[in-house]
């Protein structure tokens, strides 16, 4: 899951998805979305445009890639599924559940389907 390459902050020379040129756009890491999903509390739940607009607001941007934000959610999430498989407790890994729900497209995305998504999400009382 470590890319070895730092965050970062640039200005985008073009608009780029929901970013104008000219604005300063966060590129965060797996390491940083991973941070951030594991402050999210049990029963509580956040979307990947929330988490990058609070990235951007942390790293003094005005936005937060949403390309790399997307893929670095589906790391950490396979990640965390891999840690769960071979042994850890659920209490133990990263709850990626507490971001992603049956709209995300990061769900359908998923090698190990949504079978613990949608079990985790009942069992904090999120909603599928």
């Amino acid at each position: 899951m470590h890319n070895g390459l730092p965050s970062k902050v640039e200005v985008a020379d073009k608009k780029f998805a929901d970013i104008p040129e000219g604005a300063t756009m966060f590129i965060a890491t797996p390491e940083i979305v991973e941070e951030y999903i594991r402050n999210i509390l049990e029963g509580m739940e956040t979307s990947l445009q929330q988490m990058r607009k609070d990235l951007a607001a942390e790293h003094n941007a005005e936005y937060c890639c949403p390309i790399t934000s997307g893929i670095f959610l589906r790391i950490v999430a396979e990640a965390a599924y891999e840690e769960y498989r071979t042994g850890k407790p659920l209490d133990e890994i990263t709850p990626f559940w507490r971001m992603i729900d049956r709209k995300s497209p990061a769900a359908k995305k998923l090698t190990f389907g949504a079978d613990l998504i949608k079990d985790q999400r009942a069992k904090e009382g999120l909603g599928w």
